[in-house]
């Protein structure tokens, strides 16, 4: 399996990334990055997966049909990823979705394969909670849209989906991410849990000169070989089956955008995680240290009252 896929390597038809489960060689995790001229309509089949369409640039129009009746979605986006929170739209598996955009734009189409029918549904971008995570040059900022629950948080904490996590992590230029690395390729109840990732790039430019970063993933194990040292850029994707993945490193001047996509055969919605255990004791040196004066890039808009 190559695991580093360039921009335009993972293209198909209208998607300018179409990773499927078929295609990555696992069970559960997609992502297809759509790109709609304006007035430009897409319609897909969301078969045996629930779907998340967040805008990347731009906004747009989601229908979504199936046997339970018609729902449609108005979806402001934003203009760039690091311009802003977004709304999203859940499309739940066995719906037919048609994505439109006056205005055009690009959108990424989170999905996992799941068994359990949820309701379409609109996510707001004020309910999208904004974390903060590391101190000085391992701070990044987490855009939770889709994240699992932390255990114990109660109903009506994080977005309800069957299988799928999604999020989008900013980091600064100059900073680590995804740092100390960390690992979920097995089954460990209450400590570990299997689960496929993407990871889908973007950067800011500077003085028209394009970003760019690293991605690092090593074997943790018998059977676990994913071993990825790449540099990436501007729609890249890297495919994480298994492995310690991190650092993803921004170079200075540039910030990068990632977002990840997880889901696996869990019966449980969870991210746990084992970090490496060479350098598992960074996160005791974040303990009353600042975080990186740059964070956060933005915040979620203020609730309507």
């Amino acid at each position: 399996m190559t695991h580093h896929l360039p921009a335009g390597e993972a293209a198909t038809g209208p998607y300018a990334v179409d990773v499927t489960p078929s295609t990555a060689g696992w069970g559960y995790s997609s992502l297809r990055v759509l790109e709609l001229e304006p007035g430009g309509t897409h319609t897909f089949d969301a078969g045996d997966s629930e779907w998340i369409v967040l805008p990347l640039s731009g906004g747009c129009t989601v229908a979504a049909d199936d046997d339970f009746g018609h729902d449609t979605f108005e979806l402001t986006g934003r203009t760039g990823v690091f311009d802003g929170v977004t709304d999203f739209a859940y499309v739940p598996r066995d719906a037919r979705a048609t994505v439109s955009s006056a205005g055009g734009g690009r959108f990424a189409l989170t999905g996992a394969r799941c068994t359990r029918r949820l309701p379409a549904r609109y996510g707001p971008a004020a309910d999208v909670s904004v974390e903060l995570r590391g101190t000085g040059n391992c701070s990044r900022q987490v855009n939770n849209f889709a994240a699992a629950a932390p255990a114990g948080a109660g109903e009506g904490q994080g977005f309800e989906c069957d299988k799928l996590i999604a999020v989008e992590v900013l980091t600064p230029g100059g900073n680590w991410s995804s740092f100390p690395p960390h690992k979920h390729d097995e089954h460990r109840p209450g400590e570990e849990s299997v689960l496929e990732e993407i990871y889908y790039f973007e950067f800011a430019g500077h003085d028209g000169t394009p970003g760019l970063g690293y991605q690092r993933v090593s074997p943790s194990g018998p059977g676990r070989d994913t071993d990825v040292l790449a540099e990436v850029r501007d729609g890249d994707v890297v495919l994480i089956p298994d492995g310690w993945h991190g650092p993803s490193m921004a170079v200075p001047g540039h910030h990068m955008y990632y977002l990840n996509v997880m889901a696996g055969p869990e019966a449980e919605r969870a991210w746990l995680i084992c970090d490496h255990p060479d350098h598992a004791w960074i996160r005791d040196t974040w303990q009353g240290r600042p975080v990186d004066p740059r964070l956060p890039l933005y915040t979620a808009p203020e609730r309507s009252a």
